[in-house]
């Protein structure tokens, strides 16, 4: 019996060393780079906990305003300290000295420390060129002065570039056969995503010391720079964001209150993004938590969308100067004592937002061509996408913009055909949707006299050296736009509103800038009680007579008697006006 005992477990023992050395050839042979279902690269990570490392740049591209300032980050020269400092003695005296602090804080912030780090709090001390010389030159181990890539606490323009995170899996699957290390960062969302291809580095760098089981260094004072210095690669990206006007904008958004919603600041010479705020912003580590860019999702338009019924109108003959419409009455014929305005024309029922006039032409247009208020809507970009979209390499139809939505008029065949439905969506309800910078740019393509065109948020891709690897060309929109004669009687209608003592911008009238433009308030069919919510806009371009900007500003899911945007606007274009260059 005892021979059969010893027999099995003389099998089941070499069984199990023979899963062991299965395994182990596993480890060490034939899946060191690539170990088990979570790709883990064993030798990184050998390394790794061997070593102290003290990243100085994730290896990733910068993302640029148009004048070339990084945004997000910034480049400084700072104190290098590593933790197993607080086991050995060293110059801590001279250190302190030379950058003008007590020798105890620095000591304090040693011993607290359990990774190396950057001295000082809430942000690093940025060092002279002097200071980081002498530093350098006492040669004490776990002392380097060296220039590091540092986030900003607050990232301008947070929603339009994204974040950048750390996934394996979703890196390898964008980049099977690059050799990148598992843990390089990605772009997870907005600019960083859409880029990420010419983005993504080729490694970290990073000031490397090697250390034992006690957590010294092995090799005394000789500290390895990791990561390779290639001019070229990874490339940046040249925005079209004027990082001055986007601070501002972000501070003017804030102090209005805006909690849902934000500002598009469109260029209209070169059709380009000059400040893009959304709220509420992207929090860290959690890109999706926000709800996104809301400034590029479709929103309920309201009265905005007169806009474009209104050059529907022009264009087929329904805009008679000598006709009148009963503004005392609402879209169903009944009176409307809260608006009693009396008989209206065309161009007064625009300038005050007339309910009744719009629902009327827009059941004109449905007799004429059921399709022709979406026909118009997409003439003015209001549908359709309006980003920057090409082939860029070996990327085709590469676009610039994340999670772009499309806008819409209609959703059924039945919505087109009911005199009803169609009411409501000639004054920018029910189903009608739009982008918040699809209307800036409707507001861009009117005051161009119709001309439709792309909207750009990079201008470039950049080598590392600053040298132009690709420039990103005005391009027009494809498909129908308005004529330019239509364009011209569209301007007179958005600065009647304005300039009207009854028009809904009549706020505008006094502004340095002679505004043109639109208001709008949609019912959302939301409701906290029994009151409900709505988004409140105004959407228009400036000076009226030599258009440099298209600007829009909206507040979301607000109470009716809270969250105009009339202040937010005009801050936006005083300011614009107190910069200069007013020709």
């Amino acid at each position: 019996m005892w021979k059969k005992r010893l027999a099995s477990m003389t099998v089941i023992g070499i069984i199990a060393f023979f899963l062991l050395f299965c395994r182990l050839a596993q480890i060490q042979l034939i899946q060191p780079e690539n170990f088990s279902s979570r790709h883990v690269n064993l030798l990184e990570e050998s390394v790794r906990q061997r070593a102290q490392t003290a990243p100085l740049d994730d290896g990733r591209g910068s993302i640029l305003d148009r004048n070339g300032i990084s945004i997000g980050h910034k480049a400084a020269s700072v104190l290098i300290l590593f933790p197993f400092l607080k086991n050995i003695s060293w110059e801590s005296a001279k250190v302190a000295v030379i950058i003008g602090i007590s020798e105890e804080d620095l000591l304090e912030s040693v011993k607290q420390a359990k990774q190396p780090f950057a001295y000082g709090t809430p942000e690093p001390i940025e060092l002279s060129s002097r200071e980081v010389s002498k530093i350098n030159a006492l040669k004490i181990p776990g002392v380097f002065a060296a220039r590091r890539k540092i986030k900003e606490e607050e990232i301008p323009a947070s929603q339009l570039l994204g974040v950048v995170g750390q996934n394996e899996r979703e890196m390898r699957k964008r980049y099977p056969d690059s050799g990148l290390p598992s843990r390089t960062p990605i772009g997870v969302s907005g600019l960083e995503k859409r880029f990420d291809p010419f983005l993504i580095g080729e490694g970290d760098s990073s000031l490397v010391y090697h250390v034992d089981g006690q957590g010294k260094p092995l090799f005394g004072a000789n500290v390895r720079l990791k990561g390779e210095k290639n001019p070229f690669y990874p490339a940046n990206i040249r925005t079209t964001i004027d990082l001055d006007i986007q601070r501002k904008a972000e501070q003017l958004a804030d102090s209005h209150g805006i909690k849902k919603g934000g500002i598009v600041l469109l260029d209209i010479e070169t059709n380009s993004i000059l400040a893009l705020v959304s709220r509420p912003g992207a929090q860290s580590g959690s890109p999706f938590a926000s709800g996104g860019n809301q400034m590029l999702k479709e929103q309920i338009m309201g009265s905005v969308f007169k806009t474009a019924v209104a050059a529907a109108a022009i264009e087929n003959g329904l805009d008679d100067s000598s006709r009148l419409f009963d503004c005392s009455r609402k879209i169903n014929g009944e009176p409307d004592t809260a608006h009693n305005y009396g008989m209206v024309n065309f161009s007064d029922s625009f300038a005050i937002s007339c309910n009744y006039t719009f629902a009327k032409l827009a059941r004109e247009l449905k007799a004429i061509d059921p399709g022709l208020i979406e026909e118009y809507a997409a003439m003015l970009s209001l549908t359709g996408g309006v980003g920057w979209e090409g082939d860029v390499f070996h990327f085709p139809h590469f676009r610039q913009l994340d999670g772009e939505e499309g806008g819409r008029v209609f959703l059924k065949e039945t919505e087109r055909m009911d005199d009803n439905f169609v009411s409501l969506t000639g004054i920018g309800q029910k189903e009608v949707r739009a982008t918040p910078l699809a209307v800036a740019n409707m507001m861009a393509t009117i005051a161009r006299n119709g001309e439709k065109q792309h909207v750009r948020a990079v201008s470039a891709i950049e080598y590392k050296n600053g040298t132009t690897m690709y420039e990103f060309p005005q391009t027009p929109l494809v498909g129908k736009t308005v004529s330019e004669g239509t364009a011209r009687k569209l301007q007179q209608l958005l600065r009647h509103v304005v300039e009207d003592s009854r028009g809904t911008g009549r706020w505008f009238s006094s502004l340095p800038y002679q505004v043109a433009g639109k208001s709008g308030t949609a019912e959302t069919g939301k409701f906290v009680g029994k009151e409900q919510l709505h988004n409140k806009w105004f959407a228009g371009y400036f000076p009226y007579g030599k258009p440099k900007f298209a600007l829009v500003a909206v507040n979301l899911d607000v109470k009716g008697n809270e969250g105009g945007v009339n202040p937010l606007f005009a801050d936006i274009v005083n300011f614009l006006y107190s910069r200069g260059n007013h020709e």
